[in-house]
């Protein structure tokens, strides 16, 4: 059997736990054996080899073509800037965090660049990234699907004019490195053969659930991580998912289809006690929201980072309308951390004397999953040993999972967003007409 690389515990979500705000046991019965077809129709698709997210997990060729395309791009490289937006860049951000990158103290090592990931369009701060950085030794990857995707080619054309202005207008192909798909009427590949920039094909996969694509795993080679173990992980969760009808990620969908339609439990909230989860956070609630809002159908995703959104938001998870599923995401984190001297856990501070940062964050993730309990919130337990490659792809594997199933007993396709691409065509007139005026 398959290790597991993290422990999930539902036990915190039924009747005869915590009360009149979990799952009757009746209830939880019918809706896992739903969960359970769901799983046995997602086996089916992929023994047929329809999905590409479970079949790209045993590829190998496709890491040795971005580890050649990787060592271009940072050839003489300072800055190396990733544009991309959604799910062309929150993978991206989730694996990035796995080496601290983007928090407080980090710094890459001397022989890789400095990684940055603009996602936002914001004029402001993406002028002041490109003043940042010495634009010759500056590289820019954009990341777009597509290839029509308008906030990266927005930032691309932006670069591409300050390269120029700096001199660099001749050498556009040493600078400019696209991942997109292939396609004579993809934009951004039109571009990229126009001037003779270096093209990664993107996996035929889409955004949200791309982050073990080279989508991902670009980023991830840049920063040092290996996506082979990171694969490794998410195959795990995979083979469990299809042969163990009560693996993690049955059970954890059959709770939140069960919980929405007994209880009425539409939002459903994950708190993280690591810093590296932070984007790991916002990555998760653009796969369930974006994936399962449709037809009236769905779920409100909400991202927080343990102990702080204690201070912001617990108030409300223990007080306010039970209306949420919490899916709490800890570490071993217990003894980690220097111990202080006793000269100064004394007097009024004895109480810390002995213990260390790790010894508080346990008792602080132990005290909000009984709080909860207690309170008669429904609160879903995820645990992981150490937070590595393999268990960050076994949970990111989790999520996708958990999302395929639930969109199969919301009956909702999780794969598309209309809404979205509404949006998209309407921006796009807008800035059509602003053109003409501008003119």
């Amino acid at each position: 059997m398959t290790k597991s690389h993290y422990a999930c515990d539902i036990s915190r979500t039924l009747e005869t736990e915590i009360g009149t705000g979990g799952l009757t046991g009746p209830v939880f019965d019918a809706v896992l054996k739903r969960a359970q077809g769901a799983a046995a129709r997602l086996k089916q698709k992929h023994a047929a080899d329809e999905l590409m997210l479970t079949r790209l997990l045993s590829e190998r060729d496709d890491l040795d073509a971005l580890k050649a395309f990787s060592a271009k791009l940072t050839k003489d490289t300072a800055d190396l800037v990733i544009l991309g937006i959604g799910g062309s860049s929150l993978g991206a951000q989730a694996l990035a965090q796995l080496t601290g990158w983007g928090l407080p103290g980090y710094r890459p090592p001397a022989d890789r660049p400095t990684i940055h990931l603009p996602e936002n369009l914001d004029p402001l701060t993406f002028e002041r990234l490109l003043a940042s950085c010495n634009l010759r030794t500056t590289r820019f990857l954009i990341v777009s699907k597509s290839g029509g995707t308008a906030e990266p080619l927005t930032q691309m054309l932006a670069a591409m004019t300050a390269v120029e202005k700096a001199g660099g207008g001749e050498f556009l192909g040493q600078h400019f490195f696209v991942l997109t798909s292939l396609g004579d009427g993809n934009p951004l590949r039109q571009v990229a053969e126009r001037h003779d920039l270096s093209i990664l094909d993107h996996a035929d996969i889409g955004g949200r659930f791309s982050v073990l694509s080279n989508t991902g795993l670009l980023p991830a080679e840049l920063l040092g991580i290996d996506g082979q173990r990171l694969r490794l992980g998410a195959a795990s969760t995979l083979e469990a998912t299809l042969t163990d009808e009560k693996s993690p990620v049955v059970l954890c969908a059959a709770t939140t289809v069960g919980l929405l339609e007994e209880r009425g439990v539409s939002l459903s909230a994950l708190t993280s006690y690591d810093d590296r989860l932070l984007r790991f956070g916002l990555w998760f609630r653009q796969l369930w929201g974006e994936s399962l809002g449709k037809d009236g159908a769905g779920l409100t995703p909400l991202a927080g980072v343990g102990p702080v959104d204690q201070h912001s938001q617990l108030q409300l998870y223990l007080a306010g309308p039970n209306d949420k599923l919490h899916t709490i995401i800890t570490r071993d984190v217990k003894g980690e951390g220097p111990v202080p001297t006793s000269d100064f856990a004394s007097g009024p501070l004895s109480a810390y004397a002995g213990t260390t940062m790790g010894d508080l964050l346990d008792a602080e993730q132990r005290a909000t999953l009984a709080t909860l309990a207690k309170k008669g919130r429904p609160v879903r337990h995820l645990n992981v040993t150490t937070l590595n490659e393999e268990s960050m792809g076994a949970l990111l594997m989790h999520f996708m999972l958990e999302t395929i199933l639930v969109a199969d007993m919301l009956g909702v396709d999780p794969f598309d967003q209309p809404a979205v691409e509404e949006g998209k065509v309407l921006a796009r007139a807008y800035l059509a007409d602003s053109g003409r005026s501008v003119k």
